[in-house]
């Protein structure tokens, strides 16, 4: 069983739109896939492929965002929930998170660049990352005090949630 993770559950956690049922129509617009069965490899765990296979899955992750997570100087990030956070799952999605996930400004700039001149959908694995660099986006742009700085970083969190909501309407048109 594949879960579906739509485009809203990033809006409604970080733009505060609040209501899911009203964007259920794009559940099937994208199969996202999520935290595997993970095998204590890589990682503390996590799947080569990236997320898995099943809605218990994508409930899993999304409790763990709903947690929330932190960034501490070095731009590392962390659950608050430390019981989530020691769980194999959980382990390998913070690898994930910090391992995978572009950081920088610049990076996510490019990432944004990138995906807006790709005419075709975007794979599940750059969805994937790109999903959770607007989470990143989100937080960063949140934690920044010097205005110009907090302007870059929504600019950019902008371009990704646009990124993602273009990519959407293209795979829905092919089912």
């Amino acid at each position: 069983m594949i879960a579906k993770m739509p485009w809203f559950v990033t809006a409604w956690l970080f733009l505060g739109l609040g209501g899911l049922k009203d964007f259920c129509d794009m559940s099937v617009a994208r199969t996202y896939t999520l935290l595997a069965d993970a095998s204590p490899g890589n990682h503390g765990g996590l799947n080569p492929q990236g997320f898995v296979k099943s809605v218990s899955d994508a409930n899993l992750m999304f409790e763990f965002l709903l947690s929330g997570l932190e960034i501490d100087a070095d731009n590392n990030i962390a659950m608050l929930d430390v019981e989530l956070a020691s769980m194999r799952q959980g382990r390998a999605f913070l690898a994930l998170l910090n391992d995978n996930i572009p950081k920088s400004l610049s990076a996510l700039e490019g990432m944004a660049l990138s995906l807006e001149r790709q005419d075709k959908p975007i794979s599940s694995t750059r969805f994937e990352a790109l999903v959770l660099g607007t989470v990143y986006s989100a937080y960063q742009a949140r934690r920044q005090r010097p205005e110009n700085e907090q302007r870059a970083w929504t600019d950019v969190l902008g371009r990704l949630a646009n990124v993602t909501f273009v990519d959407l309407r293209k795979a829905s048109v092919k089912l």
